[in-house]
Formats: C-alpha cells, structure tokens, sequence
C-alpha cells in the first residue's frame, strides 16, 4: 500500500485512474469526514474516474493513516529533510486545529508534485476542504462540499455532546465489529436510505480503529464555539467555484446549514438531494454523480467561454 510521509506522519493514499491515452486528466482529491476513511469514497472515485484521475487519501489520524508522529519518527523526517522549512514543520507538534488538517492537505500536494486541483470533501473534511479554499485558492479549480454548512453556538448543548463524544470515543471494542447487525445500528443515524452490508461495514471499522487522539482532538476543534464564529466568515470569503450537497435527512449537518452556508457566497451552488442523510454519495449515488457532473459542466463551459 502506498505511503506519504506528510509533515512527520505516515499517511495512507491512492489513485484510481483509467487509461486515457496521452490525455492528461485534472485530478480530483477526495476528503472523508470524521472517524472515516478514503474507503467510502471508492464507489464515487470509480464512477468520476474517466473524467478525473482521482486521488483518495486517509486524514492524520484517521483509516490507515498515522496519527501525531512518534520522537523517532519526527528524529527520522528531520534526518530527511532538506530545508530549515520541512525541518521546523517535522520537529513541531501538530495539533487537531482544522486549518492544521488544511496545511496538512497542502503538504500532500506538494510531496506528490501536485499543483492544481478538484476537491471533493465530506462532512468534516469539507471544513477542512473550505479553509484550504480560502488559504490556499490558488491550487484549487472547484470545489464539491457534501454535508457541510454553518451552525450556531449554544454551550449547552455543545458541552453534552463534547461528553458524549468522549464516551464513544473511550469505548470502542474491536470486538463489535464481529456482532451481526452492529453496523446497521452503528449507520442508523447516518443513513435515511441503505447502503450495502460493506459499505455500512467498512465505516465501522473505520470508526473503531480511528486514533483516539484524533477521534477526540477533532471533536473539540470541529464542534466549537470557535468553528462557529469561523466558518461563516470562511463561506462568506470563498472565491473558489463551489458546489453544496445536503441530504434532505441529515440529522448530522441538517441541509438547512447547508442552505444557510450557500447563502454567505455567490460562489456556492446549493442542492439537497431527496431520501438522503448523511451519506447521500452512498445512499443515492445516481443522483449525486449527476449533480456533480452538471455542476462540473457548467463552471467549465464558464470558464471556456470568457
């Protein structure tokens, strides 16, 4: 399996490609969302594949992906590096920021000679994906955010589920995914529409091996008082062409803070797509690759055009 070393950490990726001859397709990168992996975006991947040469990557900490490094394996990227820069990057201690996960992103493209891309990012990797628009918009062609939006502060309610989220975190037995039917209850609240077995499977996995740290850490930094006063001002800056997909049943991001998102920029294009939650890529995938295919289609006539 192919590995990146990305400011001091192991990071998992791929390509999934197909022959196009002596053509030179734009790339697409895929983002997951929390306590994912690159393996939930395969489907869509393969289906995007003619027009895009797609690449999949598993976020610090998260799928195959290390989590902080380790002194020896800071000790062995400062050994490797070139310059005071990748030094001072390797040797610092990363922190579960989202804007961290967004340099994190812009390492990657570099360590794979990577300049400019599309960006297809899900729940919190689309937070990640719309501050790596902003601070970096220059490597950024368009932009598909599915299941992200803006959301009020209340300390109340943030406090319980910061609690609650401590506890799935902390208890997390591997054996429950050798349990029939825990990964249908597992889905339940992800999902208005079914997945397949596998698929409802894997995100399981994924869940219960994700890094504690990291599982933790990006709870704090995603559900925060902070985000909340961040991310609208992040929409309402976005100069990067941007497509919106809520699931009409999302009880994770409800679409109307994606509805609320799309309105701080006259760069967004809202959609919901019906009978979906949180996973409307998976749950109807017909529709969403339609969505995004016209959406891709109309920026590039734009684009050709003036």
């Amino acid at each position: 399996m192919p590995y990146i070393n990305v400011r001091g950490v192991e990071h998992y990726y791929e390509w999934v490609k197909k022959p196009s001859g002596s053509l030179v397709k734009p790339v697409m990168v895929f983002m997951h969302g929390w306590a994912g992996s690159a393996r939930y975006w395969q489907n869509t991947a393969n289906a995007l594949s003619e027009q895009f040469d797609c690449l999949l990557y598993d976020m610090r900490g998260f799928g195959r992906s290390g989590g902080k490094p380790t002194i020896a394996e800071a000790s062995e990227a400062v050994a490797e590096s070139e310059s005071p820069q990748e030094e001072s990057q390797a040797i610092r201690e990363l922190t579960y920021e989202l804007e961290e996960y967004a340099d994190d992103l812009a390492a990657l493209l570099d360590g794979l000679h990577l300049q400019r891309v599309y960006i297809n990012a899900h729940s919190m990797g689309a937070s990640v994906a719309t501050l790596f628009f902003n601070r970096y918009p220059q490597r950024v062609e368009r932009g598909i955010l599915t299941c992200s939006g803006v959301f009020e502060y209340d300390e109340k309610s943030f406090s319980a589920f910061h609690k609650f989220g401590g506890y799935v975190v902390k208890f997390r037995p591997k054996w429950l995914s050798k349990i029939p039917f825990v990964d249908r209850m597992f889905m339940a609240r992800f999902l208005h529409s079914s997945i397949p077995h596998s698929e409802r499977q894997a995100f399981l996995e994924d869940f219960l091996e994700a890094d504690y740290d990291a599982a933790l850490g990006t709870i704090f930094t995603s559900v925060s008082k902070a985000q909340s006063e961040v991310m609208p001002q992040e929409f309402a800056k976005l100069t990067v062409p941007t497509l919106l997909v809520a699931g009409e049943y999302d009880k994770i991001i409800p679409a109307e803070m994606g509805r609320q998102a799309a309105a701080l920029s006259d760069k967004v294009k809202f959609v919901m797509i019906p009978n979906t939650a949180h996973f409307p890529m998976l749950e109807d995938a017909p529709t969403y690759l339609r969505l995004v295919e016209e959406f891709l289609q109309i920026n590039t006539s734009q684009a050709q055009g003036s």
